[in-house]
């Protein structure tokens, strides 16, 4: 497998290639494409045996990615390609031995009555599962991940500015001609009613964003913008999903066994990176090594991770979230597995 600059061109271009290799034959994944990451290689999806996965931009402008998920059989052929994220990032997060690739939805609400993805904090999210050739939709059984952003948001919305709104038309057109401070903090408030609403309505639980929906969105506007999200969502990736997981999300979650590094065949690096120091004080961590236990998932995420000992900086600390791995295999497949990583800025 190789992700590389293009041959043509290449960095002088900024354009990227991926290809997968056996023997002496390969298939190209993308050429001439603005980005491409590795998302996941030699992960075990069970169903699908081995695979990798790319996310793919093709041009610099675009909002979003494409997620191609290849089996690594040989030959090795292209299972499942999905669009509209502006990232994908398979994980198992609660380590039960069942991997998920989250999403967003930004491409079906980019621009949605006139607000733009870069404004939200929070966009619209899936939780998706690959098995047995089908995409299914299994975010309701990570309704807690949705109850925090609905609590967070909650918190944050001023309520004089979410009666002020409350009184406006909720397009806020008829209030291009106000002064921008008082449409800003409007427009604050209708983003921050929406992410709301999504939480609810991607979690599974219709009811719930509706009338949340109707308890602070302006009366007489609540229908026509109802319908507009429930439009921006059936044409986003719900289009591209085969049916929702039937497993509950208050099911019991039994956490998989987590080898030991002599137990398994270890996990190698494919992406370690941080940020440089901030300051000229702290360049002296450049030649500090730190030791690192770390917990990696059998998507070759990192589940946790500790320092052993000192020398752990914040933002080396913050950095190892997103580190990726092939992770441990044992006897064929894909298995969670402690690993201990020294490293430094020069490593």
């Amino acid at each position: 497998m190789t992700v590389q600059s293009a041959k043509t061109g290449g960095l002088s271009a900024r354009k990227c290639e991926a290809a997968l290799h056996w023997g002496t034959q390969k298939l190209v994944v993308a050429d001439q494409a603005a980005q491409i990451d590795l998302d996941l290689f030699g992960v075990d999806l069970k169903t699908e045996g081995p695979v990798a996965a790319f996310q793919i931009k093709k041009n610099t402008d675009d909002c979003c990615v494409s997620y191609q998920i290849y089996s690594l059989a040989r030959p090795p052929r292209l299972l499942r390609t999905i669009t509209g994220g502006r990232f994908f990032s398979a994980s198992d997060r609660h380590l039960t031995g069942r991997i998920a690739i989250w999403t967003d939805d930004a491409a079906a609400v980019n621009g949605l009555d006139d607000l733009l993805a870069v404004e939200m904090d929070y966009l619209p999210t899936y939780v998706l599962r690959f098995e047995q050739g089908r995409m299914l939709d299994s975010s309701n059984e990570f309704q807690d991940y949705f109850n925090d952003i609905v609590m967070r948001v909650r918190a944050e919305i001023n309520p004089v500015f979410l009666q002020e709104f409350k009184l406006s038309d909720g397009r806020l057109r008829g209030d291009l001609s106000s002064d921008f401070s008082r449409l800003h903090r409007l427009r604050i408030v209708k983003t921050q009613i929406l992410e709301i609403v999504w939480a609810y309505l991607y979690s599974g639980r219709e009811q719930e964003a509706w009338r949340s929906l109707t308890e602070m969105w302006p009366a007489r506007d609540v229908e026509r913008i109802r319908l507009v999200i429930a439009n921006a969502r059936a044409n986003g990736i719900l289009a591209q999903i085969d049916g929702v997981s039937t497993s509950s999300a208050r099911a019991p979650k039994n956490r998989v066994w987590i080898f030991k590094q002599s137990e398994v065949t270890p996990a190698q690096p494919i992406y370690l990176w941080r940020f440089p120091p901030a300051s000229l004080a702290d360049r002296n961590i450049l030649d500090t090594e730190v030791t690192l236990d770390l917990v990696i998932d059998s998507a070759g995420k990192v589940s946790s991770a500790e320092p052993a000992g000192g020398g752990a900086d914040e933002g080396l600390m913050s950095a190892v979230k997103g580190w990726k791995f092939i992770p441990s295999m044992k006897n064929g497949h894909s298995v969670a597995s402690q690993l201990r990583l020294i490293t430094s800025l020069k490593r």
